[in-house]
Formats: structure tokens, sequence, C-alpha cells
């Protein structure tokens, strides 16, 4: 009989992992469940009538890495090519980058030149930075957030200013609090590889599968920085849906989840609001707060698990000014938490893809970015905040920062509630706890009648019986080095999942990565593993 996989979440990674489950040879039924009316999460454009686009969610894809071909092959499978706009490397958008700082906007240093002399905001030559990374000792830490593993090899300063930016424009969050062997694995395994974060970086760490295309071959060939898709990147979404509705995949908008359970024949039951769906295995692409209030109380140490991962919310607000000019050109620019904690940057959109400006003559197309970790100090409650407010402070900004006072010819305020998961100072120390957790759900799993866990029957059946009782500080495992390179949340987890039996899979933002790429990855990987 074929056997049943429920997808539930239809963002870009619960949308991948239908695609490569029905590009099966033996494909299994497939449905996707989304809670909400449309399908493509945080993959939002806005395309007006005059053929300008407005991105509410990510605005521009990296090719470079394995991830990087990886979306790259795919875009090319679904016959995307002719739709890609490229930012190769002699573009403006890709030289030039800015930081606001002390009220004035600074191109942050490229080139030997740059490197070599000292450039504002900076005091000194970032060679000096460089210099003392390759001096110092390799970290003996298990973890340590990024601000201090930076200021340990580069320096305060460069922390203070590039760093503490550059982590408020990725992840929307603050560097003193971020994991850095979470956040960036590759970085901080070339300390430990190498020492210095250069030497690693430069010597590299092994070549990852081959993922190759003519579109990456192109995109290798001319040095993109990045690319987006010509009718925004919701068409990214908009094709993989066509391909699955081509393949007969089930997809079903407002299905809002209300509860899983085992059934005795050791399936699930997914309850919705309306009806329920049985599976025989599923695949969680929400976010993982949003899973650990579906899970039955038997599940309670995995749920206590991925109630632990955060989230922040982000004002977006996109704005038109036409016949404006910028008084510089570039990507954009981005705002160190001491400058101003609640506005993160501004991209200029009609930069790197003009292509996107719409038919109404020169405009200029702005994305400004507000909140993040900051978001409830500066603006308050995300589910209350008034969008006249956001937009006030999005239009404050542009007039101080870019000089540009006329009223914008179009605005659209949109406010991403818990978009962007944050991986914390020790957020790796729970691939440890998540698999004792999931080895005890995989007993309960198999037994009759599931049922809760009292904290002395976890403890026994995971092989902490003995320890403190204390499920958020185990053990740690004898003979083991804390500093092996780290594997990744979710792919521990499901490593875990498929040994012990348990049809779960995790995938998305949650666990392995916050970038398109990683959620496109992941969910490959885990399609993979299901099949194998």
């Amino acid at each position: 009989m074929q056997r049943t996989v429920a997808v539930v979440g239809g963002g870009i990674s619960g949308l991948t992992a239908c695609y490569h489950l029905a590009r099966s040879p033996n494909a299994p039924k497939i449905i996707l469940l989304e809670g909400s009316g449309r399908l493509g999460g945080w993959l939002h454009s806005t395309r007006t009538e005059d053929g300008a686009v407005f991105e509410h969610g990510p605005r521009g894809i990296r090719p470079a890495g394995t991830v990087g071909k990886n979306t790259l092959l795919m875009i090319s499978e679904l016959g995307l090519d002719a739709d890609v706009l490229p930012v190769p490397g002699d573009h403006p958008a890709s030289k030039n980058r800015y930081l606001y700082v002390s009220g004035a906007l600074h191109r942050l240093p490229s080139g030997i030149g740059g490197v070599l002399r000292t450039v504002p905001p900076f005091t000194r030559p970032l060679l000096w930075s460089g210099l003392h990374e390759l001096a110092a000792p390799r970290g003996t830490q298990p973890d340590e957030t990024i601000h201090s593993f930076v200021s340990r090899r580069f320096g305060k300063e460069l922390a203070d200013i590039a760093i503490d930016s550059l982590c408020r424009g990725v992840f929307a969050g603050d560097c003193r609090a971020l994991s850095m062997r979470s956040c960036f694995p590759a970085l901080f395994e070339a300390e430990q590889r190498r020492r210095s974060v250069i030497l690693g970086m430069a010597l590299g760490g092994g070549k990852g599968p081959a993922l190759d295309s003519a579109l990456s071959r192109r995109a290798r060939d001319e040095r993109w920085s990045q690319w987006s898709l010509r009718g925004g990147m919701e068409t990214l979404p908009e094709a993989l849906q066509d391909f699955l509705r081509r393949r007969g995949v089930e997809m079903h908008c407002h299905a809002r989840l209300q509860h899983l359970e085992r059934t005795a024949a050791e399936c699930w039951q997914i309850t919705l609001e309306d009806g329920s769906v049985r599976a025989d295995h599923v695949i969680s692409a929400i976010p993982a707060r949003a899973l650990a209030v579906l899970l039955p109380g038997w599940a309670e140490p995995l749920a206590q698990e991925l109630r632990s991962i955060e989230a922040v919310s982000v004002g977006v607000v996109n704005l038109q000014y036409n016949g404006a000019t910028l008084p510089i050109t570039g990507f954009g620019h981005l705002v160190p938490s001491f400058e101003d904690s609640s506005l993160l940057g501004i991209v200029y959109d009609s930069v790197a893809f003009p292509e996107q400006n719409g038919s109404r003559g020169p405009s200029v197309r702005l994305t400004v970015m507000l909140g993040g970790a900051w978001f409830e100090q500066g603006f308050g409650d995300p589910d209350t905040v008034p969008q006249a407010v956001l937009l006030s402070r999005a239009k404050e900004a542009v007039r101080a920062h870019l000089g540009i006072v006329a009223e914008p010819s179009c605005t659209i305020v949109k406010v991403l509630k818990a978009c962007i998961p944050q991986y914390m100072l020790g957020h790796w120390q729970r691939r440890g706890k998540a698999g004792r957790a999931l080895g005890a759900l995989s007993h309960l799993w198999h037994q009759a009648a599931p049922r809760m866990l009292s904290p002395l029957q976890y403890h026994r059946i995971s092989g902490l019986e003995g320890t403190s009782g204390d499920l958020v500080q185990p053990p740690a495992q004898s003979g083991t080095n804390p500093l092996t390179p780290s594997v990744p949340l979710a792919e521990t987890m499901s490593r875990y999942l498929e040994q012990e039996g348990l049809p779960l899979s995790l995938i998305g933002a949650s666990y392995q990565g916050v970038s398109v790429n990683d959620c496109i990855y992941s969910a490959k990987l885990a399609v993979t593993r299901l099949l194998d």
C-alpha cells in the first residue's frame, strides 16, 4: 500500500520537501497542510499594475557554496533560468555597502587600499585586525557569543561596529546573545581546525556534494553577489506550486492544525479545525514553537526543547519615490545597535534590481527594516503596533539618512511576526538533549498506549537516571570533545528520529540556518533520508 506523507507548513521549506518527494521514483501520497490563506511563507512579493515589485521578505539570494548551488539547480529544474536577475561582481550593489555611524554614511572598506588605510568609521586600518587574528590563540570554550568570538580574534572595534550591524542585517538579532557556533559554524570550525579563521577559510574544509548547473557556472564566472527573480521572490513558491499541482500533490490552505497524536496502527492522526488527516510520516516545516503546541503530552521532552528556540519580529516598510535620486549607490546600509537600536537598516532595492522599478519613469525603491530583537523595546507588541507608527519611523529614517524629503508615491507596511529564529548561546547543546528526548519518545511511540512521562520515567528511558533531574543541563558525555565540529540541531534530531523509528522529520529555519538557501537544502536532505 502506498504510504502517506503529510508536510505541515507551506513555506519554502515545506514546498521544497513536497517537490523532492514528488520527484522520487516511488513517490508517496503527499498532503501539504498550510494554516494561512497562501503558500510561500516569508517569500512574499507585491506586484503593482505598473510592473513595480516590492518584497516583504527575502529580496535576494546568494549563489555561493553548496546551499547556493543547490538552490540554483532547483531554479533550473523548474525552468526559471530566464527569470533570474543577477547582481554581478562589478555592480555597485555588489561593491558598495554602507554603515550609518555617528550621523553619517560610511562605505565599508573593499580592496587592498581599503584594508591598508584607515577608513571611517574605523579608527585604524583593518589590516591590524587581520594580523591580530592570525596571531590569536585557538579558543577553548565549546561556544561563545558572536561578539565575544570576533572581539577575541579581530578586536573589539570590529565587533562593536561591523559585526553588530551584520548580525542585525542577517538575523535581526543581537550579536552579544547569538551563538557563534550555531550562526557561523564554518568560521567556528575554521578556528578549531587551523587555529585561525583566516587560515581555516583560505585552506578550505573539503568539497561538498557536486551540484553543478549551467546557472551556477554562470554565477561563478560573472561573480554574482546575489540574484532575484523578475516577478519577485514569490515566483519561486508559485513555480513549486505549479509543479506540485501537476504531480497530483494535495495542497490545503486554511488547514489549521490543532493536535498531533499516535494511532493504534502506529501512524499520525492530524487533527484540524474542520476534520482530520492520517499519515504514516509527518514532515514539520513550521516554527519549532508552533510544533511544540501540537505535540501530544507524551512528547513533552521534545516539546520542551522546541519551545526554547526563540524568534524575533521585523517591521518591513516598502517605499517608492518617483523622480528621486539617491545620494550614493550600493546595496544599502546597516545601522549598529548603539546608533539606533530599533532601525536595522535600509535596502536600496532600485539599485540592485532596477528591472523591478515599474514603468512610471525613474524612481527610488527602498525597504526599511525595523525592530528585530529590539522590536518590543522600540515599538511595543508586534500584534498591536499601528502601521502608521512604523511608516512614520521609516520615512523619518529615509529623510535623515538619505536626504529624501518628498512624500513616497507608494508605501506598504508589514509586520513579520516571529519570522527569524534566534540561535542563542548554547543552541548547539540542544542536539544532545533532543537526542535523549527522542530516544524516550520512540520507546513510547511503539507502546500500545502512549502516555506522558514523569521526570523520573523520562530519565530512566533516556539513560539519565541518577542525574539531578534537570532536563535543561544533561551531563556531558564522558570521553567526548566539546570542541568537535558541531552537527546542526535538525540533522541530529533527524538522525535520532530515523534510528528510533519515530516517523517525524524537522525542517525549516528553526534548526539549521535561517536563509532561503539553508531552508531549501535542509528540506532536500530530510527527504533524501526519508526515502533512502
